[in-house]
């Protein structure tokens, strides 16, 4: 007996209230066999459901897989593996440095047409300031050898340098009497262009040089003082006292040229060209005030060095001079003058007075001795430029 149409649809009907359920799919294949010409539409509804339900599935499961497969390659990567965007950034960066490299060697061939054009626009300065740079490190070095050789030094390299320093800068003066450059050395304004930049400095650079040739001058001077009219230990301090002078005198010499060429702004002839100009200067004096309260505490120090002379120590009698073997032992040669410092151990004046010129403890037990390093007393120039 065949089952009757109306209750297969009535089954069909319930198994399209729970699509879920196997046994739905199970009732409706025999009705398909029975039932196929008045209900075909509904009989073919069936297995399309069943259809769309497995391929449901299978997307799920293919997308869950693909997740635990990202999820998977991502543990294998690990957080130190670099990303795509850090990979596409790294690149990036690196084609710029390419790029920036290959245009720098292209534009070198200009860069250096450029140069020395450069160089011949401003060879007499550059020709100037290289020989201005090698007369200071030539006789810089020169005088600090001969304060070191002490009574042994040459007197007429002395007098050498002494002639050589001042022939060099009056033969600048000269080169240049038309812009009148030695005005700046008593806080004068030589006759310079002060809206040209360059000139400023310029003139600025070369009376910087031209005060430490007149100060190491002063140092070839005491250099030929005869010892027994100047001890080798005061001359030092006058080494150190002329250096100090110097550097505090070349921090106020440029005060005026570069005061007019800030205020230079006032001849745009306008208002706010001679405020602008004002505000400058006024802001240049006060930094320079500023420096100079900055470093006066040690000026004042070197001050007191100088006149009051502090001693390292005191005369050795000749039974501490034989307990070290009658023999300094910094020169290796017999006591000059002896001194017996605090930890007991003697040297020679000189030579002690020669090692705290640049430390602070003794030589043999690194007590420490003096609370100022005396900078300055072996003779030499600071290397220092003073533009501003």
């Amino acid at each position: 007996m065949q089952p009757n149409c109306s209750h297969f649809h009535s089954i069909h009907g319930s198994g399209e209230d729970s699509l879920s359920s196997p046994s739905t799919h199970g009732t409706t294949l025999p009705g398909d066999s029975s039932c196929h010409h008045g209900t075909d539409v509904h009989i073919q509804l069936s297995p399309a459901v069943g259809e769309t339900m497995e391929n449901t599935s299978s997307r799920a499961s293919r997308s869950s897989q693909s997740r635990s497969h990202g999820h998977s390659h991502a543990e294998a990567a690990g957080p130190d593996d670099p990303t795509p965007d850090s990979e596409e950034h790294g690149g990036s960066s690196l084609s710029e440095l390419r790029y920036l490299l290959h245009w720098l060697h292209k534009s070198l061939p200009y860069v250096l047409i450029l140069c020395v054009k450069l160089i011949m626009q401003h060879i007499v300065g550059i020709s100037l300031g290289i020989g201005l740079l090698t007369t200071y490190a030539y006789a810089n070095k020169s005088i600090v050898n001969q304060v070191f050789l002490r009574d042994r030094c040459s007197r007429l390299q002395c007098t050498w340098l002494l002639l050589y320093l001042t022939g060099s800068s009056l033969l600048l003066y000269y080169t240049f009497h038309s812009q009148a450059l030695y005005y700046s050395l008593i806080f004068l304004n030589p006759t310079v262009d002060f809206m040209n930049f360059w000139e400023v400095l310029w003139t600025v650079g070369v009376t910087d040089f031209i005060l430490k040739f007149l100060f190491m001058g002063f140092k070839c001077f005491i250099l030929l003082v005869p010892s027994f009219m100047m001890s080798f230990k005061s001359k030092g301090y006058w080494y150190m006292l002329l250096e100090e002078l110097c550097q505090y005198y070349r921090m106020f010499v440029p005060i005026p040229v570069w005061f007019r060429y800030l205020i230079a702004y006032g001849e745009l002839d306008s208002a706010l060209g001679w405020t602008l100009g004002i505000l400058l200067g006024l802001l240049y004096l006060i930094l320079k005030i500023l420096s100079f309260f900055g470093q006066l505490r040690n000026f004042r120090q070197v001050l007191r060095i100088f006149f009051t002379r502090p001693h390292y120590g005191v005369p050795a009698s000749k039974r501490q001079c034989s307990e070290s073997d009658d023999i300094c032992s910094i020169c290796q040669a017999e006591f000059q003058k002896p001194i017996l410092l605090i930890c007991q151990h003697t040297f020679c004046e000189e030579c002690i007075s020669l090692w705290f010129n640049r430390e602070k403890t003794c030589p043999l037990c690194r007590t420490v001795i003096s609370d100022h390093v005396n900078k300055w007393k072996d003779g030499a120039t600071s290397m220092h430029l003073q533009i501003f």
